[in-house]
């Protein structure tokens, strides 16, 4: 299941900024799961080129396990623009939950750690 993990951040990676499909429809596959969340997020409008990886656990019924954890952020500014940008990935991530996993890939994302990045525009 590592290799999910890291296929799925490869994936979300490149669909940073895309638009996709709202969270309501049934997601397959690890791909629809990054367009799903990626669907949801607006980086601050002064955030400049950055970007916060966040690391989380989904539960079989779209849901998390605990909170996301940001495990990489490079924004520049302060303390507060770094707290600002992690928190509207925060947001985002949580704002587009649940999720509607199909039956299958229910059962093969649960409890697995994995990480999406989050990236404003360049």
């Amino acid at each position: 299941m590592k290799s999910v993990a890291r296929q799925a951040a490869i994936v979300c990676m490149m669909l940073a900024g895309a638009v996709h499909p709202s969270n309501a429809a049934e997601l397959n596959n690890m791909g629809d799961v990054g367009a799903a969340i990626q669907a949801c997020w607006t980086p601050p409008a002064d955030a400049g080129t950055a970007s916060v990886t966040l690391s989380f656990s989904f539960k079989r019924d779209g849901t998390l396990i605990g909170p996301p954890r940001p495990t990489a952020i490079h924004v520049n500014g302060d303390a507060k623009a770094k707290k600002s940008f992690v928190d509207a990935a925060t947001t985002a991530l949580q704002n587009c939950l649940p999720l509607t996993f199909s039956s299958k890939l229910a059962q093969g994302v649960a409890g697995n750690v994995f990480t999406l990045q989050f990236t404003s525009p360049k």
